[in-house]
């Protein structure tokens, strides 16, 4: 029996040595936290189809400023950069609709009364923009400043603007026409 119970504690410490001894940690020791992940990225806005009239509005407001050379309706964010940009120029009566970019195939502008396509130029500034001249009483400007909430404005390679139809187009429309 002596031989069987050597046996037993021979084989008792053999397993033991098998598993590995626990890990002594000081009281405020803790693991590092896992990495975070990273940031989802920004979705891409989702393709608009269907009626125009349901598609969300571009994110801004309307601004109406006068200056030396007449008086200007801009839609945009804030800061000096503008989406869209109605302008009067009141010694020639002359009225530019312009938008940020560079593109110069022709603006669609596209209101519940119109829709009609507008060459454009560009203007030479900075930040680029190109410009659209229609003529002070072009019934486009009013299908625009009474469009039922919103209008359009689409050109090939650049975001479509939905914007709303506040009050600063027709003032800046009806300043040209004097």
């Amino acid at each position: 029996m002596r031989h069987s119970l050597a046996l037993a504690s021979l084989l008792a410490v053999a397993v033991s040595a098998c598993v590995p001894p626990p890990v002594e940690r000081a009281p405020s020791a803790r693991p590092a936290p896992a990495p975070a992940p990273p940031p989802p990225s920004a979705p891409k806005p989702a393709p608009l189809a269907g009626d125009w009239r349901d598609w969300p509005l571009t994110p801004g407001t309307w601004t109406y400023e006068r200056d030396a050379r007449g008086t200007r309706s801009m839609f945009g964010t804030g800061g000096s950069d503008a989406h869209l940009v109605l302008r009067c120029d009141l010694p020639e009566r002359r009225l530019f609709l312009s938008r940020a970019g560079q593109g110069t195939s022709p603006l669609t502008v596209r209101t519940t009364s119109a829709t009609r396509a507008v060459p454009v130029r560009p203007t030479g500034g900075t930040p680029a923009y190109v410009a659209a001249e229609p003529g002070a009483r072009d019934p486009l400007l009013d299908a625009m400043a009474f469009s039922r909430g919103r209008f359009v404005i689409e050109q090939a390679g650049a975001p479509t603007l939905v914007v709303p139809t506040y009050a600063e187009i027709g003032r800046v429309i009806e300043d040209c026409r004097g």
